[in-house]
């Protein structure tokens, strides 16, 4: 007898799944569509043989993978109560929710699992699972160890993508074989990390931005986290191996009493036959249709830090906001050392009230002068964290997150603040909102400057319990509060520059941080690989001072400002200290990227696949009609070759004819007459007209450029 199969499908990718009755569903596929025809004969093509020294029968991959199953590798749900934890025996409901989704409800004594996979328009896959005890008031409490969410890779999946990095370097990328055994990426930093691999991505051999299949996964938390890819070497039933994730529990951290029940974390997995390229296209495009995200142009910032650091002075945050308005600036943001004690980063974190000290008239003046410049205003908050050298400590010990053996190390001078605990939260909520409302602030830059050490807080019965978890939901609920008591706020995710980026954020801000380091040759790679998740709007991209404050390396001014258009752009330097001509070519920079930014803010991203020894990165952002783009050709390094040769430029329609234009107000490189192509004063002026097929399959003639510089191509 045959069992029944269903299909979610969209966008050009499908998943299938086998509905064995009163039985957990089994995955047979998911990848490029299928037409239906053939996945109704998957059933009966894709059982598998039963290999020597193993279960006497083919065993099945479900969508709830345990020992029960038959499977060996990573369990997707692990649990224990008092007395023992066995693998569960699942009594199964599977109900469809619309075309595009399922709702699996699994029930085992008294624990009940619901695992609801859905597949938006752009052929992203959503797993949320949600446990609850559902044992009576005599039941023990349920320990759960872990609730991931894991799906099947072909046998063609063989080489493995993930990111790394640390403070100033985030978003390094890394490739290796897939072997036996598990590759798994833990994160015990109490938030995303700057190592945080973003996306674990397992292709086929050699894929690249363009080229190759590729699956991948995301997990959408803010806390501890764990993404794996496995291959055992009897493989995960009728497939090669597994791709997954999930929060990262430790032990006791979640204990559901009877009624209780765990929410896990979205994990979203995204699959591409056109390699990296497909798969940001899907998540750029998901992300831009949520109802969280905003359509309104993203204003040109400046932030007040690279230029005064701790040293606030009215009279130079005037001249510094007259300047930054004179050049098309659109939002002024002050920077750490308003409030409290906090002249340096060792005391006043935590206390969110204007210092008199350095205010004596209050926030206003600057306020009221900022805003009658026709800017928008923003104030730099660190809401989780507190210096020992502080009023709300000094207040409230008992507030700050750590063992009852004393507090954990310093990290940065400081130490976090328990949200899971109401009146912390309150607290800290009060003083917030209290400034918003009274100074009108449009935006907020929120930062998390440390790891979370030993985070654990005493429970009712007085015992030292993880909590990591706790600490991130109250994160989240902080922010939800204040977005609802001012819709009209909005907030930047800031981690010690990039360190929580991920979709459980994103859900709930406006914007990331991309990294600490503004100089434009580290960003460069850092922004490219960022934005295989984040589309550009939602990555902060700034000009910062000739000298990097993070390398004290020192760049042309026509680099930094292209650097700083891949993103929501901005501006983080002593403006007020530039010539009258470096002023004017911010003017004309400015301009640009209010003419632009309808399409860097809503094109599809591009990345051309280029040979590692040129040096060279091209980015480019195509308009959805494919009637406009735009393309930052950048050197990083110089190559093996004297000439540059030809450069094709990936994502245009090929039966079009383009007017190709070099935008100098995004800056040019230092090319002479003897190192240009022809082509190229023709498109300084009045552009020249190619063809997409040219353009796409033939290439432009490069002129030579060193590194550390490059130009930007507008093709209409």
């Amino acid at each position: 007898m045959s069992v029944p199969t269903t299909t979610l499908r969209s966008a050009g990718t499908c998943l299938v799944v086998e509905l064995p009755e009163g039985e957990l569903p089994r995955v047979l596929h998911w990848g490029v569509d299928l037409p239906d025809a053939v996945t109704d004969q998957l059933a009966g093509t894709t059982t598998g043989p039963v290999p020597n020294n193993a279960l006497d029968v083919p065993w099945p991959l479900t969508v709830l993978p345990t020992a029960a199953d038959g499977w060996l590798g990573t369990p997707s749900y692990a649990a224990h109560r008092a007395g023992g934890a066995a693998a569960p025996r699942w009594s199964v409901t599977t109900e469809p929710d619309g075309e595009r989704s399922l709702v699996v409800t699994a029930r085992d004594g008294g624990t009940q699992v619901v695992s609801t996979w859905s597949l938006d328009d752009h052929g992203v896959l959503r797993v949320a699972n949600a446990v609850t005890n559902v044992g009576d008031d005599t039941s023990s409490a349920l320990d759960l160890g872990a609730l991931r969410a894991v799906l099947p890779l072909p046998t063609r999946a063989t080489e493995v993508l993930d990111l790394t990095g640390r403070w100033c370097r985030e978003r390094a990328p890394q490739r290796s074989a897939l072997q036996d055994g598990t590759h798994l990426r833990a994160s015990r930093r109490g938030r995303t990390g700057h190592d945080a691999t973003l996306l674990l991505t397992v292709g086929t051999p050699g894929f690249g931005f363009r080229t190759g299949e590729v699956w991948s996964v995301h997990v959408a938390w803010s806390g501890n986290h764990e993404h794996l890819v496995e291959r055992l070497p009897e493989g995960a039933g009728i497939h090669a191996s597994v791709l997954g994730g999930g929060e990262l529990l430790e032990p006791g951290e979640v204990r559901l009493a009877p009624g209780e029940t765990y929410t896990a974390p979205d994990v979203v997995f995204v699959h591409s036959a056109d390699g990296l390229d497909g798969l940001s296209r899907r998540l750029h495009r998901s992300q831009r249709a949520t109802a969280t995200h905003s359509n309104d142009p993203r204003p040109l910032v400046l932030n007040t830090w690279e230029a005064v650091y701790f040293d606030h002075d009215l009279d130079r945050l005037k001249a510094l906001a007259d300047t930054a308005a004179s050049i098309g600036v659109e939002r002024f943001v002050l920077d750490d050392g308003w409030f409290g004690s906090r002249r340096d980063d060792h005391s006043g974190l935590g206390d969110w009230v204007v210092s008199t000290d350095m205010w004596p008239q209050g926030l206003q003046p600057i306020v009221e002068h900022v805003k009658g410049l026709g800017l928008e205003f923003g104030l730099w908050f660190e809401p989780e964290m507190v210096n020992v050298d502080s009023d709300v400590v000094r207040a409230h010990p008992d507030w700050v997150i750590g063992p009852k053996a004393g507090l954990p190390r310093p990290s940065r001078h400081q130490h976090v603040l328990d949200l899971a605990n109401p009146d912390a939260a309150a607290h800290v909520e009060g003083q917030i909102s209290a400034l918003v409302s009274e100074l009108g602030i449009d935006f907020i830059k929120w930062d998390h400057n440390r790891d979370l050490h030993e985070a654990v807080r005493s429970d009712a019965s007085g015992t030292d319990r993880p909590a990591v978890h706790d600490q991130t939901e109250a994160f989240y609920g902080l922010l939800d509060r204040l977005r609802a008591s001012h819709p009209d706020l909005e907030i930047e995710s800031c981690s010690s520059g990039g360190a929580r980026v991920d979709l459980g954020v994103l859900a709930r801000t406006d914007r990331i941080w991309t990294s600490d380091c503004n100089d434009a040759l580290e960003r460069a790679a850092i922004q490219r690989w960022t934005s295989l998740l984040v589309p550009a709007e939602l990555m902060g991209t700034h000009v910062g001072p000739a000298t990097a404050h993070t390398t004290h390396r020192t760049l042309d001014l026509s680099f930094r400002m292209l650097l700083a258009l891949q993103g929501h752009a901005g501006l983080e330097w002593d403006i007020t200290s530039c010539t009258p001509d470096e002023l004017e070519t911010l003017r004309g920079w400015s301009s640009l990227y209010r003419e632009l930014r309808p399409l860097l803010h809503t094109g599809d991203l591009v990345r051309a696949d280029l040979p590692d020894e040129q040096g060279l990165l091209v980015t480019g952002t195509v308009a959805s009609d494919r009637a406009q783009a735009a393309y930052s050709v950048v050197r990083t390094w110089t190559g093996p070759s004297g000439v540059p040769g030809l450069l094709t430029l990936p994502g245009l329609d090929p039966e079009r004819t383009y007017t190709v234009r070099v935008r100098r107000e995004a800056g040019l490189p230092a090319v002479t007459q003897v190192s240009a192509p022809p082509w190229w004063d023709q498109a300084l002026e009045g552009g020249i007209s190619v063809s997409g097929a040219v353009l796409t399959h033939v290439g432009l003639a490069l002129p030579v450029v060193n590194p550390a510089q490059g130009f930007l191509l507008h093709l209409t």
